[in-house]
């Protein structure tokens, strides 16, 4: 079951004949994703490294995963990089609210690390080992924290950029571990997947078995294919979404960096999906889309659909929205204003 999949994978993410860094932790669903993709590599003509970022969060049990990753690659005849990253000193200096969490930093770190190792290692693709139940696991924390319907889209096959894929996503956890006992493999155990500090271990240990139990034995299957028939929509519309955007907002790059001209003509036309979406773009092109929340996207419609010129309004990451005489402007606050009437 799981190297037919991993095989439909490697067709269907354009693998075939491609240098590609493995993303491995040393954890279950790492280990059977470099085995399964060294079993096919002679068939796809795939070309592996193995990339492994050492966290240094668990003292002595982070140094044996960076160990056991070693001999992993030793073992299967795989060139091993490794990056050793300090999340703590990414949150340190930082205010509270622009403060990541520590996992958020862990996160940004060790993607800009196995960007760094592929780029080294002569890679254009990046495997991740996210499999089904991340999927569900992911769809399900966004809706009870509250999102949206892109946000329903969860993680995606492979990056925008198609840089980072993920070629487990349609398997089980459960499939991988019989897969790995079946071949003997073995793998490292992370006692913080276990620990009801975070989110995502309540979710698994305290949730999910009562609600596979009473409502859907298929709940992950069912939640993964509500993420992938949400993500084919989102993708379409986001097409949509980029043409007008093209029409109404201009991209301005400056020795001041980067601002943004949005028309003043459309918004009180526009539908209501289509402007918001519009809105989010260009938020998201002015840098500050993971800093601004409902409340701010309420409050930048309301602002292109009545202000003055001459008003502006602030937003997260110094950034402010102002209206001059033809145009409303998004950017730097030391550019945008500037020009504001």
């Amino acid at each position: 079951m799981v190297l037919p999949a991993v095989a439909q994978a490697v067709e269907a993410l354009d693998l075939v004949g491609q240098r590609i860094l493995v993303a491995v932790s040393g954890g279950l669903d790492s280990t059977a994703l470099v085995h399964a993709l060294r079993a096919l590599d002679s068939r796809f003509s795939l070309k592996l490294l193995i990339g492994h970022v050492n966290h240094g969060l668990r003292g002595d049990a982070s140094e044996a995963d960076e160990e056991a990753v070693r001999r992993l690659g030793s073992r299967l005849g795989i060139d091993v990089r490794v990056e050793r990253v300090e999340p703590h000193a990414l949150r340190s200096g930082r205010s509270s609210r622009e403060r990541p969490t520590l996992e958020e930093a862990a996160r940004t770190l060790r993607y800009a690390a196995l960007d760094r190792m592929a780029t080294a290692g002569g890679a254009g693709r990046i495997a991740t080992a996210h499999t089904r139940n991340d999927q569900a696991e992911t769809v399900l924390l966004r809706l009870f924290r509250g999102t949206g319907p892109d946000g329903l889209g969860g993680i995606r096959e492979r990056s925008r950029d198609g840089r980072i894929v993920r070629p487990l996503l349609r398997l089980s956890r459960a499939e991988l571990e019989r897969f790995a006992r079946d071949r003997g493999l073995e793998w490292r155990e992370d006692p913080t997947n276990a620990s009801r500090e975070f989110a995502r271990s309540r979710l698994r240990r305290d949730w999910l078995p009562g609600l596979e139990a009473d409502f859907n034995p298929q709940l992950l299957r069912a939640v993964a294919d509500l993420a992938e028939a949400q993500r084919r929509d989102s993708d379409w519309i986001e097409a949509l979404v980029d043409r007008e955007a093209e029409r109404w907002i201009a991209v301005e790059e400056g020795p001041g960096g980067r601002s943004l001209r949005l028309d003043r003509t459309p918004w009180d036309a526009l539908p209501e999906a289509l402007a918001r979406r519009l809105a989010r773009w260009a938020l998201v092109e002015a840098g500050i889309g993971r800093d601004v929340s409902r409340v701010h996207l309420e409050r930048v419609l309301c602002f292109l659909r009545d202000a003055r010129s001459g008003g502006y309004i602030e937003l997260p990451g110094d950034r402010v929205l102002a209206c001059d005489a033809d145009a409303f402007r998004l950017g730097p606050r030391r550019l945008t204003l500037r020009g504001a009437c």
